[in-house]
Protein backbone atom coordinates (compact mmCIF):
# COMPACT_ATOMS: atom_id res chain seq x y z
CA UNK A 1 0.00 0.00 0.00
CA UNK A 2 1.26 3.39 -0.67
CA UNK A 3 1.63 6.49 1.52
CA UNK A 4 -0.41 9.38 1.09
CA UNK A 5 1.80 11.71 -0.63
CA UNK A 6 0.37 14.72 1.06
CA UNK A 7 1.39 13.56 4.78
CA UNK A 8 4.27 11.30 4.08
CA UNK A 9 5.34 8.66 7.18
CA UNK A 10 8.58 7.79 7.64
CA UNK A 11 8.95 4.79 9.79
CA UNK A 12 11.56 4.79 12.39
CA UNK A 13 14.43 2.37 13.03
CA UNK A 14 14.31 1.32 16.23
CA UNK A 15 16.30 2.78 18.52
CA UNK A 16 17.00 5.91 16.42
CA UNK A 17 14.56 8.35 18.97
CA UNK A 18 16.91 7.11 21.81
CA UNK A 19 19.67 7.86 19.63
CA UNK A 20 18.78 11.39 18.71
CA UNK A 21 17.93 11.99 22.29
CA UNK A 22 21.55 10.88 23.22
CA UNK A 23 23.39 12.67 20.53
CA UNK A 24 21.29 16.40 20.92
CA UNK A 25 22.62 15.64 25.27
CA UNK A 26 26.25 15.27 23.69
CA UNK A 27 28.88 17.88 25.60
CA UNK A 28 30.13 18.99 21.62
CA UNK A 29 26.28 19.78 20.83
CA UNK A 30 25.70 23.58 21.38
CA UNK A 31 21.82 24.92 21.50
CA UNK A 32 21.04 28.69 20.54
CA UNK A 33 20.69 29.96 23.93
CA UNK A 34 22.03 27.69 26.00
CA UNK A 35 25.20 27.88 28.12
CA UNK A 36 27.56 24.94 29.02
CA UNK A 37 27.52 23.00 32.20
CA UNK A 38 31.45 23.62 32.88
CA UNK A 39 32.23 26.54 35.15
CA UNK A 40 34.36 29.33 33.39
CA UNK A 41 37.65 30.34 34.36
CA UNK A 42 36.88 33.00 37.41
CA UNK A 43 38.27 36.32 35.88
CA UNK A 44 38.87 37.50 39.48
CA UNK A 45 36.29 40.59 38.39
CA UNK A 46 33.31 39.48 40.16
CA UNK A 47 31.47 42.82 38.01
CA UNK A 48 32.77 40.27 34.86
CA UNK A 49 32.05 37.52 35.87
CA UNK A 50 28.63 37.93 37.24
CA UNK A 51 27.85 39.24 33.47
CA UNK A 52 29.22 36.05 31.99
CA UNK A 53 27.28 32.93 31.03
CA UNK A 54 28.74 30.58 32.92
CA UNK A 55 30.84 33.08 35.91
CA UNK A 56 34.31 33.20 33.70
CA UNK A 57 35.89 32.87 30.80
CA UNK A 58 34.92 29.88 29.06
CA UNK A 59 36.71 26.71 28.93
CA UNK A 60 38.17 24.99 25.94
CA UNK A 61 37.17 27.91 23.34
CA UNK A 62 38.32 30.92 21.76
CA UNK A 63 38.04 34.79 23.07
CA UNK A 64 38.73 37.30 21.33
CA UNK A 65 39.16 40.92 22.82
CA UNK A 66 38.97 43.91 20.86
CA UNK A 67 40.73 47.16 21.17
CA UNK A 68 40.87 50.39 19.68
CA UNK A 69 44.18 51.09 20.82
CA UNK A 70 47.34 49.23 22.48
CA UNK A 71 48.14 49.63 26.36
CA UNK A 72 44.88 50.28 27.52
CA UNK A 73 44.59 46.99 30.03
CA UNK A 74 43.47 44.17 27.90
CA UNK A 75 46.81 41.77 28.74
CA UNK A 76 45.59 43.13 32.50
CA UNK A 77 41.87 41.85 31.79
CA UNK A 78 43.34 37.98 31.58
CA UNK A 79 46.26 38.48 33.92
CA UNK A 80 44.52 36.51 36.80
CA UNK A 81 43.13 33.99 34.74
CA UNK A 82 46.68 33.44 32.93
CA UNK A 83 48.37 33.22 36.86
CA UNK A 84 45.68 30.90 38.07
CA UNK A 85 45.94 29.11 35.23
CA UNK A 86 49.88 28.32 35.60
CA UNK A 87 49.96 26.73 38.90
CA UNK A 88 49.18 23.52 37.35
CA UNK A 89 49.14 24.19 33.47
CA UNK A 90 51.57 25.77 30.69
CA UNK A 91 50.65 29.08 28.96
CA UNK A 92 51.97 29.75 25.77
CA UNK A 93 52.40 33.08 24.07
CA UNK A 94 52.80 33.38 20.61
CA UNK A 95 54.26 36.66 18.80
CA UNK A 96 53.61 38.86 21.64
CA UNK A 97 54.23 42.76 19.99
CA UNK A 98 56.05 43.46 23.52
CA UNK A 99 58.55 40.88 25.29
CA UNK A 100 56.47 40.12 28.44
CA UNK A 101 57.69 41.74 31.67
CA UNK A 102 58.73 39.16 33.83
CA UNK A 103 58.35 40.90 37.25
CA UNK A 104 55.17 41.68 36.49
CA UNK A 105 54.14 38.86 35.74
CA UNK A 106 55.68 36.86 38.46
CA UNK A 107 54.07 39.95 41.30
CA UNK A 108 50.76 39.07 39.60
CA UNK A 109 51.31 35.37 40.75
CA UNK A 110 52.16 33.80 37.05
CA UNK A 111 54.59 30.92 37.65
CA UNK A 112 56.76 31.62 34.64
CA UNK A 113 58.57 28.23 34.47
CA UNK A 114 55.31 27.53 32.81
CA UNK A 115 56.01 30.19 30.22
CA UNK A 116 56.29 29.20 26.49
CA UNK A 117 57.26 32.65 23.95
CA UNK A 118 56.87 31.65 20.43
CA UNK A 119 59.12 34.55 18.79
CA UNK A 120 59.39 34.39 14.85
CA UNK A 121 62.22 34.97 12.59
CA UNK A 122 62.72 38.18 11.10
CA UNK A 123 61.25 36.61 8.20
CA UNK A 124 58.46 35.50 9.82
CA UNK A 125 57.64 38.40 11.73
CA UNK A 126 54.41 39.78 8.88
CA UNK A 127 53.28 36.44 8.25
CA UNK A 128 49.74 35.84 9.39
CA UNK A 129 49.53 32.13 8.16
CA UNK A 130 52.97 31.03 10.08
CA UNK A 131 51.77 33.23 12.86
CA UNK A 132 48.03 31.46 12.89
CA UNK A 133 49.75 27.72 12.36
CA UNK A 134 51.50 28.13 15.47
CA UNK A 135 48.64 29.19 17.52
CA UNK A 136 47.02 26.42 16.34
CA UNK A 137 49.73 24.15 17.14
CA UNK A 138 49.75 25.54 21.04
CA UNK A 139 46.10 25.09 21.57
CA UNK A 140 46.72 21.62 20.67
CA UNK A 141 49.66 21.37 23.55
CA UNK A 142 49.50 19.13 25.95
CA UNK A 143 48.93 20.30 28.91
CA UNK A 144 47.83 24.17 27.78
CA UNK A 145 46.16 26.48 30.04
CA UNK A 146 45.72 29.20 27.43
CA UNK A 147 47.59 29.92 24.72
CA UNK A 148 47.29 33.70 23.39
CA UNK A 149 47.93 35.20 20.03
CA UNK A 150 48.09 38.92 18.50
CA UNK A 151 46.44 39.06 14.90
CA UNK A 152 44.96 41.07 12.29
CA UNK A 153 43.00 40.08 9.60
CA UNK A 154 42.33 36.38 9.50
CA UNK A 155 39.61 34.49 7.59
CA UNK A 156 36.85 33.15 9.11
CA UNK A 157 37.48 29.09 8.20
CA UNK A 158 40.97 30.11 9.82
CA UNK A 159 39.36 31.34 13.08
CA UNK A 160 37.18 28.50 13.06
CA UNK A 161 40.32 25.76 13.17
CA UNK A 162 41.38 27.31 16.12
CA UNK A 163 37.80 27.12 17.67
CA UNK A 164 38.32 23.63 17.11
CA UNK A 165 41.85 23.16 18.33
CA UNK A 166 40.14 24.88 21.48
CA UNK A 167 38.13 22.17 21.91
CA UNK A 168 40.16 19.26 21.37
CA UNK A 169 43.02 20.66 22.88
CA UNK A 170 40.94 21.30 26.31
CA UNK A 171 42.70 24.84 25.93
CA UNK A 172 41.63 28.52 26.16
CA UNK A 173 42.64 30.01 23.39
CA UNK A 174 42.44 34.32 23.53
CA UNK A 175 43.48 36.05 20.42
CA UNK A 176 43.93 40.09 20.65
CA UNK A 177 42.88 42.15 17.59
CA UNK A 178 42.09 45.63 16.62
CA UNK A 179 38.26 46.63 17.15
CA UNK A 180 38.41 47.34 13.53
CA UNK A 181 37.32 43.15 13.34
CA UNK A 182 34.55 43.87 15.14
CA UNK A 183 31.96 43.71 12.62
CA UNK A 184 33.71 41.02 11.54
CA UNK A 185 31.63 37.18 11.78
CA UNK A 186 33.67 35.41 14.25
CA UNK A 187 33.21 31.53 15.54
CA UNK A 188 35.03 32.43 19.03
CA UNK A 189 32.70 31.48 21.97
CA UNK A 190 33.46 35.24 23.84
CA UNK A 191 34.02 38.36 21.69
CA UNK A 192 34.45 41.46 23.86
CA UNK A 193 35.63 45.26 23.24
CA UNK A 194 37.75 47.19 25.01
CA UNK A 195 37.37 50.93 25.19
CA UNK A 196 39.45 52.98 27.63
CA UNK A 197 37.07 55.45 29.58
CA UNK A 198 39.76 57.32 31.79
CA UNK A 199 43.51 56.47 33.51
CA UNK A 200 42.90 53.54 35.19
CA UNK A 201 39.30 52.61 34.25
CA UNK A 202 38.03 50.71 31.12
CA UNK A 203 34.63 49.61 29.84
CA UNK A 204 34.31 46.14 28.64
CA UNK A 205 31.59 45.36 25.96
CA UNK A 206 30.17 41.76 25.46
CA UNK A 207 29.97 42.19 21.98
CA UNK A 208 29.24 37.92 21.48
CA UNK A 209 28.64 35.33 24.47
CA UNK A 210 27.19 31.57 23.98
CA UNK A 211 24.21 31.44 25.45
CA UNK A 212 23.87 35.64 25.82
CA UNK A 213 24.85 38.02 28.13
CA UNK A 214 22.97 39.16 31.54
CA UNK A 215 24.33 42.87 30.74
CA UNK A 216 26.51 44.24 27.47
CA UNK A 217 28.76 45.99 29.20
CA UNK A 218 30.71 46.98 32.60
CA UNK A 219 33.17 49.39 33.59
CA UNK A 220 36.49 47.72 35.33
CA UNK A 221 39.37 49.26 36.98
CA UNK A 222 42.69 48.06 35.20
Amino acid sequence: MSQNASNPQLPLESGEPRALEHLLHHAKIWRAGATSPTKGIPTDFPVLDSLLPNNGWPRNSLTEILTKQEGIGALRLVLPAIARLTQTQWVVWVCPPYVPYAPALQAAGVVLERMLIVEPDEDQQADTEYMLWVFEQALRFADCGVAMAWIGAAQHVRLRRLQLACEQGQTWGVVFRPEAFAIQASPAALRLSLVADADTAAEVRILKSQGGANARSCQLDL
